[in-house]
This record gives structure tokens, C-alpha cells and sequence, in this order.
């Protein structure tokens, strides 16, 4: 009976740090989907004011792509977290390689090229395109999914 409870060299301890890390970054890249990623913003010294308006990454076709990377790297940290091949999850790497690159192609405003374009009239008024937190969030954790994923092909068995 004391001998089940003793590791054998036979029965190895499958570590699934890496996976788990994997399936969280996956998770926090679908979430970070959702944030505000750009948006307009008015500034003007004339009455020491402004206005913003924010874009949410899903309103334009680059946070969608980017949510769906993060679902599909989701799955794939899962399937090395429940599987007995824990390097299953090192295949994030390539919805984690895609969403950096749509995270970083992403227009701020939401628009296309003539849209990041600043307007300026002196100190009366300026108005332009600016990054909102979400996608410095979204670019970091897309930047950590293809670390992780590494990290998961070539740590030690």
C-alpha cells in the first residue's frame, strides 16, 4: 500500500505550467478584444477641454480576427492542459503569431489611411487618432501567447 504512494520512475510528473499559461494568455487576448482600442480625441486650450471617443477592437475587422485568435490559442493551451501531450499547446503559436501581427496593424480610429491624419488649427483645436489601452493590453498578450507557446515546445519532458 506505502508502495502506490511512493513516485516511481515509471509514473513521470507531467508538468502543465506552460499549457496553463497558454490557455490564460489565450483567455486575456479575448478579452482584451473587447477593450477600447482607438478612438478620436478634440482637445482645445481656448476652453481647456476636450472630447473622446473610443473604438472597441471588435467594431473593426482586426479585433474580430484577433478574438478569434484568441479563442483558437485558448484551445489549443486546453488541449495540452487535458491531454497527455502537454506540448500540444507550443500550436498557439500561430493564432499568437497572427494576432500580433493584426494587433499591429490595426489603424487608429478605426478607419483607413486618411483617417490618421491629425488635424490641427493652431492652440484653438486639435483633433486626432490615439491609442486607447486595450490594444497596448491586446499586443502584449499576443506577445506573451508566442513566448508561451515557445516556451512550451522547448522546455525539458
Amino acid at each position: 500500500m506505502a508502495d502506490d504512494l511512493m513516485p516511481t520512475p515509471a509514473r513521470r510528473r507531467v508538468r502543465r505550467g506552460y499549457p496553463l499559461a497558454v490557455a490564460a494568455a489565450g483567455a486575456l487576448l479575448v478579452f482584451c478584444a473587447v477593450l477600447p482600442w482607438s478612438g478620436w480625441q478634440a482637445t482645445s486650450s481656448l476652453i481647456d477641454a476636450g472630447v473622446a471617443s473610443d473604438l472597441r477592437g471588435i467594431d473593426h475587422t482586426s479585433g474580430i480576427y484577433t478574438l478569434l485568435a484568441g479563442l483558437v490559442a485558448l484551445g489549443c493551451g486546453l488541449a495540452g492542459l487535458l491531454s497527455s501531450h502537454p506540448r500540444l499547446a507550443a500550436l498557439a503559436v500561430l493564432p499568437g503569431g497572427s494576432a500580433v501581427v493584426l494587433v499591429l496593424r490595426y489603424p487608429p480610429g478605426g478607419g483607413g489611411l486618411r483617417d490618421l491624419f491629425a488635424f490641427e488649427l493652431g492652440d484653438v483645436l486639435s483633433i486626432a487618432p490615439v491609442f486607447r489601452f486595450g490594444w497596448f493590453a491586446a499586443l502584449g498578450c499576443a506577445l506573451a501567447l508566442v513566448v508561451l507557446s515557445v516556451l512550451a515546445l522547448l522546455r525539458r519532458p
